[in-house]
């Protein structure tokens, strides 16, 4: 089980307040979908919280000790059905020209010479609403029309 300092529990609960609930726990209890659930949950956020259906108090300590020691998470928050877990996020090494780079790609563009001019080949960054063409040119999207509401409304 992850142990962190009460300042950091603390940080970590008032960001915690504003989540849903992005697993239940059921009649069921905590099956093995449920954990491989909550492990994806927690690769994705890292912060997540845990809706606990059952009365019963005691079963809900069992359930929030069970996941922190088996995904090797630290508990944050207990409140009433509501279980606020935290495993922080494992770095990843990102494709410069993969996902989460804000949407910028890198294309080689290359124009053929004739004669006494010279083969051009040139990098170009471009964002995800461009495009290169046939001939090497990046296309930008065009402007996204206002709406005739938005229009009145503004003047």
């Amino acid at each position: 089980m992850l142990k962190l300092t009460s300042s950091q529990r603390s940080a970590l609960k008032s960001q915690a307040h504003s989540l849903h609930p992005v697993v239940m726990v059921g009649d069921a209890g905590l099956t093995d979908a449920v954990l491989k659930e909550i492990d994806v949950n927690l690769n994705a956020h890292g912060l997540i919280k845990i809706r606990v259906f059952g009365d019963d108090r005691m079963n809900r300590i069992e359930i929030l000790q069970r996941i922190c020691s088996e995904l090797d998470a630290a508990p944050i928050q207990h409140i009433g059905k509501l279980l606020v877990i935290y495993r922080p996020k494992k770095e990843t090494e990102k494709d410069a020209s993969g996902p989460g780079n804000n949407g910028l790609r890198t294309v080689v563009t290359f124009k053929p010479g004739s004669g006494a001019i010279r083969n051009r080949v040139k990098k170009v960054t471009i964002k995800g609403n461009e495009r290169v063409t046939q001939g090497g040119l990046v296309k930008r999207r065009k402007p996204r029309q206002a709406s005739a509401k938005k229009k009145a409304l503004s003047r």
